[in-house]
């Protein structure tokens, strides 16, 4: 880890707060990021990872009630960003993170026990088949998952009444904007609302998608592995 790199983790565990040996462990993830054989992300370089991996995820602590939060899924976890990185700024929180690649859950685990977090839980799993997870979070984190929709059928039915999605996006198309309210209305969510973001100098375009949980998700949810994606709640119906 370069001198660098660690200033610049010095400065986000500075500005976020983070608790001691924060730095070391967000630079020990990125170290092993970069190690892994079978390159679990495309952005592997620590230099690259502090921006586009761990700034990208801790701007999520500037959401209300993130902090707070007890009980945290991150869905897709891939490389372990968010959630191993929430992991590390929330330590009095429980952070599952749901992966259904193999290989990927392997790296996840790994990294867990390498930064001694106790608080994390590895689900080798699809979100929709997660039945211990149903109604048990405050919290649901998505990054580069699915679209909005989708990402929100995925989210209602693990959330508690209160609890709240987070879902890191570009600027949507107006087209999934509307899908995206449309599959709120039909799950018992809050209208998703795009809280721009800069976590990282000359970041471009960022929003964290927004949608709370304001009534219980219909029986018939979650549907059955793969029928989100493959038949999305649309506006048009």
């Amino acid at each position: 880890m370069s001198a660098e790199v660690a200033a610049r983790l010095g400065r986000l565990v500075c500005h976020y707060g983070l608790p001691a040996g924060a730095a070391e462990r967000l630079a020990t993830l990125l170290d092993l990021v970069a190690a892994e054989p079978a390159a679990i992300t495309a952005v592997r370089e620590p230099a690259d990872g502090v921006d586009l991996h761990v700034a990208d995820s801790l701007v999520a602590l500037d959401v209300p009630g993130v902090r707070a939060a007890r009980r945290i899924a991150d869905l897709g976890s891939g490389g372990g960003f968010p959630g191993l990185a929430l992991a590390i700024a929330l330590p009095g929180a429980h952070v599952a993170l749901v992966e259904s690649a193999g290989r990927k859950c392997t790296f996840l685990a790994a990294a867990a026990v390498e930064l001694a977090l106790a608080n994390v839980e590895v689900v080798n799993g699809r979100a929709e088949a997660w039945e211990e997870g149903l109604g048990a979070h405050d919290l649901v984190v998505a990054r580069a998952l699915a679209p909005l929709p989708v990402l929100v059928e995925y989210a209602a039915p693990l959330l508690a009444p209160g609890g709240l999605l987070v879902a890191w996006k570009g600027r949507l198309e107006p087209a999934e904007e509307a899908d995206g309210r449309a599959a709120a209305a039909a799950l018992g969510m809050a209208e998703p609302e795009a809280m721009p973001v800069e976590p990282f100098a000359g970041a471009r375009a960022r929003c964290l998608y927004l949608s709370s949980k304001v009534s219980p998700t219909p029986a018939r949810y979650p549907r059955r592995p793969g029928m989100a994606r493959k038949r999305p709640i649309r506006a048009s119906g």
